[in-house]
């Protein structure tokens, strides 16, 4: 029976449909059974760290970008109103809207109607992916063929040589893949029906993705404007450069790179403190504090709100100190992306392939290190570590533990994945109609000068919006996988079927836990 006076953590879902398939006697494979008497959950400072800042050097790196960032938003915005910047509006029959002169309050509308119809399409997409789960995997795993054979083919058409030898490569290999994927895809659908399952009865959760999402969207929508600002203020040829105002190419280039690192760091530190509210509340007590109340001890009080003060200030520098790798990573691959870009105009096609293969280097460190950074935020959010020891711990849980299979042949973050770039394009596309309906045509844009930087960042707000929500899902999922290596008798007690699943489809890591 559930803990008395405690919070409930929610029913434990039952999975009856998903046995393993039998053996050749046509019997059930055993699961090797563990000793009862589990951990008690504050181990080690679970859920009760040591108050302590951690990396308090990153910290504060950090927020010094942060009020950077805003004391430069507020010049570029200031100057930019003053000068006209804004008005306009929806826009009425008869007529176009705003100024011929830059960008205004039209342009804040869509962005503001783009990022209401972000998060309405993140919603329904996870409706479906809850209700046709298996066959949303399937149609992930083709789409991703397909778009690999497309760029293949459509660089071939282009002469671009250095671009269509790498994706040949990258077809090929998702061909060749695309059989052992489709096998883990039930394990995978499996998981990922558990954790929304289970956060249907931690309506926190949705409070935390849904949060995470307004603040990510409204500091998308301000470093758009931020960045319009700059170009609008720093530009040569300015009205603001006959007031005295120093204005330069290099000064713009300069401050738009510092407010791109910025947006993309402060992003990434959202969505991870985010990431820890949910593994160190609603998720991490599901796992370890059962309504059956095997393991003794009360859960702590109020364990969503408890993680995020934890996340958002002790362990906030740790948070961080990760994000902050990921960003750089990022930012360099961009960079080798302009280097590609200038190199095939210029008509070099040597240095265009060296730059191209740097950049598909240097964007899979990154998407390995943000893979791995999941699970080390996970480490930090149950056990306030700081990152270092964090990642450390990561790393010998993935490698002694055996769960580093589940991570890898793992289809839920692809599958979510594709639903925000789904849902990217399909900002874009409301962004294009908008710019170009005879009822909102912005007068800005009368030449279409600003209609590819609207439409890439509709497309970034809403691949921002999806991600954030669909991160609350890839939370649970990889607790999951965390508690699993730790205490894996818990995941026994709690969702015996699930278990008896991930032992069938990965022995190692029952043998891993277990010793034997």
């Amino acid at each position: 029976m559930p803990y008395q006076g405690t919070p409930y953590p929610g029913p434990t879902p039952n999975y009856t449909q998903s046995y393993p398939p039998p053996d050749a006697y046509g019997r059930a494979p055993p699961v090797q059974p563990y000793d009862s008497d589990a951990k008690d959950p504050y181990d080690e400072g679970r859920f009760k760290p040591k108050k302590r800042i951690n990396d308090p050097i990153f910290l504060i790196l950090f927020v010094a970008t942060v009020l950077g960032f805003a004391a430069l938003s507020g010049i570029a915005l200031s100057s930019w109103i003053s000068h006209g910047g804004l008005g306009g509006g929806l826009g009425k029959p008869g007529g176009q809207t705003g100024v011929g002169v830059t960008l205004n309050r039209s342009a804040v509308y869509l962005l503001l109607l783009i990022t209401a119809a972000a998060v309405l399409l993140s919603a329904i997409y996870l409706m479906l992916a809850r209700a046709f789960t298996r066959v949303l995997m399937h149609v992930t795993l083709v789409l991703s063929i397909l778009l690999n054979i497309g760029i293949c083919v459509y660089y071939w058409i282009t002469r671009y040589y250095s671009g269509a030898i790498i994706f040949t490569i990258i077809a090929v290999f998702s061909i060749l893949a695309y059989w052992g994927f489709k096998s883990r895809i039930p394990l995978a659908a499996l998981l990922l029906q558990v954790v929304m399952d289970v956060s249907k009865h931690h309506m926190s959760v949705y409070a935390v993705a849904f949060t995470a999402l307004l603040v990510q969207a409204a500091f998308g929508v301000w470093y758009t404007f931020t960045v319009i600002a700059t170009y609008a203020k720093w530009t040569p040829g300015s009205p603001t450069c006959n007031t005295g105002t120093s204005c330069s190419s290099g000064k713009v280039a300069g401050l738009i790179f510092f407010e791109t690192f910025a947006f993309l760091w402060a992003s990434q530190v959202i969505g991870n403190v985010a990431l820890a509210t949910l593994a160190g509340g609603p998720y991490g007590c599901w796992y370890y504090f059962g309504p059956k109340g095997s393991h003794g001890g009360e859960m702590p009080k109020n364990p969503t709100i408890s993680a995020f003060g934890r996340a958002s200030t002790l362990s906030l520098g740790s948070i961080a100190f990760g994000s902050l790798i990921v960003t750089l990573l990022d930012l360099l691959r961009l960079i080798l992306e302009a280097v590609r870009n200038a190199a095939s105009q210029d008509g070099s096609p040597v240095e265009a392939c060296l730059a191209c293969c740097a950049a598909c280097f240097v964007g899979c460190i990154q998407n390995l290190v943000e893979y791995f950074n999941r699970y080390a935020y996970i480490e930090i959010a149950l056990y306030g570590k700081s990152y270092i020891p964090a990642a450390k711990d990561t790393w010998r849980l993935f490698k002694d533990r055996g769960i580093d299979a589940l991570v890898n042949d793992s289809l839920v973050s692809m599958t979510l994945t594709w639903g925000a770039y789904v849902i990217g394009l399909l900002s874009s596309l409301f962004a294009y109609i908008y710019i170009r309906g005879k009822v909102t045509a912005p007068s800005y844009n009368s030449d279409g000068q600003y209609t590819a930087p609207l439409l890439l960042f509709s497309f970034l707000i809403g691949v921002q919006c999806s991600l954030t929500i669909s991160s609350a899902i890839e939370a649970g999922v990889s607790t999951i996988f965390v508690g699993l290596g730790e205490d894996p008798q818990v995941l026994q007690y709690r969702a015996p079927e699930l278990f008896r699943l991930i032992a069938d489809h990965y022995p190692e890591v029952v043998r891993g836990v277990s010793g034997t």
